[in-house]
């Protein structure tokens, strides 16, 4: 099954090296600013989505000569860019789906963008928000494993609009057993695996893990 990666207009020095996230199978959507950045890249999107009001003219003559789908849409709209592309892969089935260029910048387009990891959760999908510092993703009640990264050797758990109950870390440097995780707090913040694979559970809420170098 493919993967989808989706890359957005956000400031271009978070967005990480993108050659390396070139696998078989991938399809790769621009997202406004974000198609012109997977050209400047050598990568051209399969898809690109946007008003494409934040490209130069130049740019988007590139974009609409070199994409071979383009989905044009008024500036003035009920849903962001971004929201159209992700419904667009959501409802495309993919194994997972990668977000980059959607952190920095302007703060509401960050948080808005954050919830949008939101959407996926009913679909099942392995979806993470991914820059040069980061790699964020959100989780429904149940079990998980994760294994260390050194790259990224920090750990944080966050509740998602309400409290997460029965939290429970294994191979952490700070372990928790069944421990309520009201919204507000900072109890796991900057955690780190102990071990070459970690796990956590929880019973109830959404919860937010962060992945960070400094």
């Amino acid at each position: 099954m493919k993967n989808i990666n989706i890359v957005a207009g956000g400031p271009s020095h978070l967005i990480p090296d993108l050659s390396l996230y070139q696998e078989k199978n991938t399809l790769w959507i621009g997202v406004d600013r974000g198609a012109a950045a997977l050209l400047e890249a050598g990568i051209v999107p399969d898809e690109a989505f946007g008003d494409f009001d934040s490209i130069t003219e130049e740019q988007k003559k590139a974009l609409e000569k070199a994409a071979p789908r383009l989905h044009i849409y008024q500036a003035e709209k009920d849903k962001t860019d971004l929201d159209l592309a992700l419904s667009w892969s959501i409802e495309q089935q993919p194994s997972s789906i990668r977000m980059f260029g959607i952190s920095g910048g302007r703060a509401d387009h960050f948080l808005g963008n954050l919830q949008l990891l939101y959407q996926t959760l009913p679909k099942k999908v392995t979806t993470v928000m991914i820059d040069r510092q980061n790699e964020i993703s959100m989780f429904s009640p149940g079990s998980y494993t994760v294994k260390q990264d050194e790259t990224k050797p920090y750990v944080s758990f966050l509740p998602f609009a309400e409290t997460v109950k029965n939290l429970s870390l294994e191979g952490f440097k700070y372990s928790l057993n069944k421990c309520h995780i009201a919204l507000g707090s900072t109890l796991c913040i900057s955690n780190e695996l102990i071990h070459s694979q970690g796990a956590f559970s929880f019973t109830e809420g959404i919860l937010i893990m962060i992945r960070s170098t400094d």
